[in-house]
């Protein structure tokens, strides 16, 4: 291997048999925007192992870049610049340690991947409810990190949501035993919520208790056309009236990216003749004793009275609803063959929802002739508000409007008591806009804990808090 003597040196300081090759799959992040750089990668085995690292690169005053899947959108697994960081990928951590059903709680290793965790889950009779289109890369350790969502959050909650205690190693090398399957324990500072979301600035997260859930004895998913954000949104309003903690998914979708994958992926069957200007995709959870597809039909009919649906397509089978939602998860395969001049990861108090379309609407045709798919999870208020070119145009051609895009749409956003990253992090894409928009009180607090757990700042220095 071609190391200097720095590297060398902290090598030889490294528990024996971490070390793996440095190649491009450790550098790189889904989007092509960051290039990272390395002197060395680590695969731990056990948290012990972490620790060693840790204390290794502690004494050596080198920076640890944590990896888990890699499939993070915000650039928080890579480091562009700076001396070479060790990178430490939990990549071997991937025991599922216990499952105990009768207390609906699972023990997971950080490198255990989100679909590893759902097959465990459901072979003892429950449900990990944390749903991601990366479910198959995404890990343990990285959804807590950066506190991911996904589309069941309207009805489980965030991924900090779904942790009941964890085990990690602290800047200083120290274990952090708190892998704990009790839903009450006040006892002092909660560390758990303060490492979930960190985004491996504060430590390295090795394990998690996760809580898990039943399995709704009936479950539905139908495609409702609405006339506008404002329809949908009084349609879940009516939805949860008439469902009272059943709605699992609410999913806004719009023709726009529905037109990318017709023009894209021609294959993908789409539900309607007439791809509509706005669609809703429900899924619905329900008890023994009442049945789905009447909820969704009563739903129905209920929106036809309102004038909130126009149209609509409940699935008659397993194979059709896992259709409806491929059309969902195959949006952004749309998004990628278009190419975003630049894409957004938001979320807006739901009242705020359809004013905002409205008027960021009419903001951007001011700005050029560009293309707006917004879609997401209107049911927790998290919307993927992308930008495409005009037809005929490359995004390459906006590449000066970027960033002053990104700026108005964020400004308009915060200025509605909103946020500019919802559930894929800071990262170091959005380091900028935290320090431009966050609350004052809030960074400096952040600050502090940054400087009193992380003194040396070798913990992804560059993520989240600008350096």
């Amino acid at each position: 291997m071609g190391w200097n003597a720095a590297d060398k040196s902290l090598a030889a300081r490294l528990p024996e048999g971490v070390l793996r090759e440095v190649s491009p799959a450790y550098l790189e992040e889904p989007r092509g925007r960051y290039h990272g750089h390395a002197g060395l990668i680590a695969a731990p085995r056990d948290v012990e192992e972490v620790a060693a690292v840790v204390r290794a690169c502690a004494a050596a005053n080198v920076a640890i870049v944590p990896r888990g899947g890699g499939t993070g959108l915000v650039g928080g697994q890579v480091m562009t610049d700076g001396p070479a960081p060790l990178i430490l990928s939990m990549e071997r951590m991937i025991a599922i340690r216990q499952v105990y059903a009768e207390e609906s709680v699972m023990l997971a290793e950080s490198g255990v991947t989100l679909q590893q965790a759902r097959d465990a889950a459901a072979e003892a009779g429950r449900l990990f409810p944390l749903s991601l289109a990366s479910q198959g890369t995404a890990q343990i350790g990285g959804v807590l990190s950066t506190n991911a969502g996904g589309v069941n959050v309207l009805r489980y909650g965030n991924a900090r949501a779904q942790c009941l205690g964890l085990e990690a190693v602290l800047p200083s090398g120290e274990i952090l035993h708190d892998l704990k399957r009790l839903r009450k324990d006040n006892t002092g500072y909660d560390l758990r919520d303060l490492l979930i979301g960190a985004e491996g600035t504060l430590g390295i997260i090795t394990a998690a208790s996760l809580a898990l859930a039943a399995n709704p004895a009936e479950s539905g998913v139908a495609l409702m056309v609405v006339e506008d954000p404002m329809a949908a949104l009084r349609l879940l309003a009516l939805a949860q009236t008439r469902m009272a903690g059943g709605v699992s998914a609410f999913e806004l979708l719009s023709g726009q990216g529905l037109q990318f994958l017709a023009e894209h992926f021609p294959q993908i069957r789409q539900p309607f003749a007439e791809i509509p200007e706005w669609q809703v995709l429900i899924e619905v959870g329900l008890p023994a004793g009442l049945q789905a597809q009447d909820a969704l039909e009563g739903l129905f009919m209920a929106g036809m009275e309102a004038g909130l649906v126009s149209d609509g397509v409940i699935a008659q089978s397993g194979q059709q609803a896992a259709d409806f939602w491929g059309l969902r998860e195959h949006i952004p395969l749309g998004n990628r063959a278009v190419g975003a001049i630049a894409s957004h990861d938001i979320s807006l108090p739901l009242s705020e929802i359809p004013s905002f379309i409205a008027d960021a609407r009419d903001m951007l045709a001011a700005q050029g002739d560009m293309r707006i798919n917004c879609f997401g999870h209107l049911g927790d208020g998290n919307l993927h508000y992308n930008l495409y070119p005009a037809h005929g145009r490359h995004r390459d051609e906006y590449d000066d409007q970027r960033h002053h895009l990104s700026r108005l749409v964020h400004e308009m956003v915060v200025a509605r008591g909103g946020s500019f990253s919802a559930e894929h992090g800071v990262g170091r894409l959005k380091v900028d806009d935290l320090a431009r928009w966050g609350d004052p009180g809030r960074l400096g607090a952040m600050r502090a804990i940054k400087q009193a757990l992380d003194p040396q700042g070798i913990m992804n220095p560059g993520a989240v808090l600008a350096l």
